[in-house]
């Protein structure tokens, strides 16, 4: 059953302009910035996560600024090519700084689909901490020796800037952005959900870590280098299937979730 939770502005006639794959590839990063806002990762309007639509022509999908990511749809996701100029009609503008993070990774990694940036508290606490990802859980495998972080240089308004954050991110999955938040370049739409919702809770899962083993005057516990190297290679080939499609359970499990409260990002 259809179910339309709540009324959202939506821009008709979009879905008879674009392709197929255009428009899955809609649903889909429609679909990722609602479960970012049910899973409480949101920062108001602010933030933002693109995703490239498969093709020569260089262009991708962008939140509609202003909006909240419970408000995007399919349709109202904002096309723009990689100087930031709308390539399709839309009443809504582009946060400036969006396009300069997002721009940076689109035109460095073709491997890159998606990034998802995000400002939660335990992201952003984390970017304030002079520490690294360490291996001290299990999930920690999923980014352990494949983060990179860059340093605050103020709102990212100056496209000087994206050379950095290349430079910083490199091939690496993700990029603490230092003082500011979190960021993951996912080679699918799928993929990026879950590097995002992962690295959240890394970072939650050092902090509270940390914290503990202060409380008690002790250090944190660290694998052994040999399994921390064991569970990242564990996790390089999880990484490796979702990047291939060939395993989107998580994905599969949440947009039924969605599906069964709210299916207006569909439109």
């Amino acid at each position: 059953m259809s179910v339309t939770a709540m009324s959202v502005p939506t821009q008709p006639g979009v879905r008879e302009q674009v392709s197929e794959i255009e428009w899955q590839t809609r649903v889909d990063l429609a679909a990722l910035y609602r479960l970012v806002a049910l899973e409480g990762m949101t920062d108001l309007a602010a933030t933002h996560i693109s995703a490239r639509i498969p093709g020569p022509e260089d262009h991708f999908l962008i939140n509609p600024y202003g909006l909240m990511y419970e408000e995007v749809t399919a349709s109202n996701l904002v096309k723009v090519d990689m100087n930031g100029e709308k390539v399709m009609e839309s009443p809504f503008p582009v946060n400036p700084a969006g396009f300069t993070i997002h721009s940076a990774v689109h035109m460095a990694r073709p491997d890159v689909q998606c990034v998802a940036h995000t400002h939660t508290a335990a992201g952003m606490a984390f970017a304030s901490v002079e520490t690294e990802v360490l291996p001290i859980s299990q999930t920690a495998g999923y980014f352990y020796k494949n983060v990179g972080y860059h340093a605050w240089e103020g709102i990212s308004t100056n496209l000087d800037e994206r050379e950095r954050i290349v430079r910083d991110l490199g091939m690496n999955r993700g990029l603490i952005l230092e003082n500011h938040g979190l960021l993951v370049a996912g080679p699918t739409i799928p993929a990026a959900w879950v590097m995002i919702y992962q690295l959240e809770r890394i970072c939650r899962t050092q902090l509270e870590a940390m914290a503990a083993a202060r409380a008690v005057g002790q250090d944190v516990v660290l694998m052994p280098q040999a399994v921390a190297d064991k569970t990242a290679a564990n996790f390089n080939q999880s990484f490796k299937n979702a990047a291939e499609g060939r395993s989107n359970f998580d994905w599969d499990a949440y947009l039924a979730k969605l599906d069964s409260t709210d299916d207006s990002y569909r439109h």
